[in-house]
């Protein structure tokens, strides 16, 4: 049975990339040492079928620049992770949420996470912005999480429409900018049984915005501003009327 995630997950996104340099390894385990309860990254295949983490996948500079799809992993700088070496360093115990920015990249990243063990793969959410392809990963795997990564200016069909047809397709989440959700909207997708997602979340007035909405997940640079906005929300909901009398509040 659907139930909204309370609290939401903390996705730190490209790791703690305000203390540290994005999606590295430091980034990783500062994040996780801060309190965050799930990592954001981008996916590319390398040329030996490894998956690494990093925003743009290319290598190089002007005019030089390679994508990572045409290196294998040791031509790679040092600093660049791959999925392995993410659950090998980190351990498993965040959810985990990648853009597939190569969809030649799903197959191994799902094979990666179930190897990583049995309750990895429904603790890892796979994003992309095309649905149709999102939609043909549901049936290459039932055991991780979809997500739709849109706007709702790009929504022809409409919220409500969109809602219902992310549940009859089975993805799991869609995730939005921060600027794009109000209640009505995340009532709208908790409803059809879609998590709802806040993108791009990183200034302190935007949490303070996105969060009491009800979503599901938040992504921002600052994890101490997400846990912060977060306990905020756990407090405004402890001290109220409702829960100081032992009862659950009413609509």
């Amino acid at each position: 049975m659907f139930a909204p995630l309370v609290p939401p997950i903390t996705f730190a996104h490209r790791g703690a990339m305000a203390q540290e340099r994005e999606n590295t390894r430091e980034a990783f385990e500062v994040a996780l040492r801060q309190g965050a309860t799930g990592l954001e990254s981008d996916a590319w295949l390398t040329a030996d079928g490894q998956v690494a983490l990093d925003h743009d996948g290319v290598v190089g500079r002007r005019p030089r620049r390679r994508p990572m799809s045409e290196l294998p992993r040791a031509d790679l700088p040092a600093h660049v992770m791959t999925l392995d070496e993410l659950y090998a360093v980190c351990g498993t115990g965040f959810e985990l949420s990648l853009d597939v920015k190569d969809p030649a990249a799903f197959g191994r990243i799902v094979e990666i996470a179930r190897a990583a063990g049995d309750d990895v793969p429904g603790r890892l959410w796979l994003c992309h912005p095309d649905l149709d392809l999102v939609t043909s990963w549901r049936a290459r795997a039932d055991d991780v999480r979809l997500v739709d990564s849109t706007r709702v200016s790009r929504m022809a069909d409409g919220v409500r429409h969109r809602a219902a047809t992310l549940s009859a397709r089975g993805i799991d989440a869609v995730n939005l900018h921060w600027l794009d959700w109000t209640e009505l909207y995340v009532g709208l997708f908790h409803d059809a049984g879609v998590y709802a997602f806040g993108w791009d979340a990183h200034s302190r007035q935007a949490l303070a915005r996105l969060v009491p909405t009800g979503v599901d997940a938040v992504y921002g640079n600052h994890v101490d501003r997400m846990l912060e906005a977060v306990a905020g929300l756990r407090s405004s909901v402890d001290e109220s009327p409702e829960a100081r009398r032992g009862t659950p509040p009413g609509p």
